[in-house]
């Protein structure tokens, strides 16, 4: 069995490349939709950002701003 890792930029080919090989019968895992569902509305990851970072970091939906948590988290060694 192989384990694969698949990187790149936006729009750079990467969900072509994981349903090629889908259909040639490997199990793939998207991280993002994994992202996603942990950082959910009301989630335990999601309860835990708001209480760190305070409610700034969520959008008009409730969705966490995934910019501005980056920008939290990247701009401030301390966070």
């Amino acid at each position: 069995m192989y384990l694969i890792g698949l990187t790149g930029n936006i729009a750079t080919g990467k969900s072509t490349v994981c349903d090629i090989l889908t259909q040639l019968g490997a199990r793939v895992i998207d991280a993002d939709l994994v992202a996603h569902a942990v950082l959910r509305r009301g989630s335990p990851a999601w309860r835990q950002l708001v209480q760190a970072f305070g409610y700034d970091i969520l959008q008009y939906d409730g969705t966490v701003d995934r910019r501005k948590l980056g920008a939290l988290v990247f701009d401030d060694a301390e966070k």
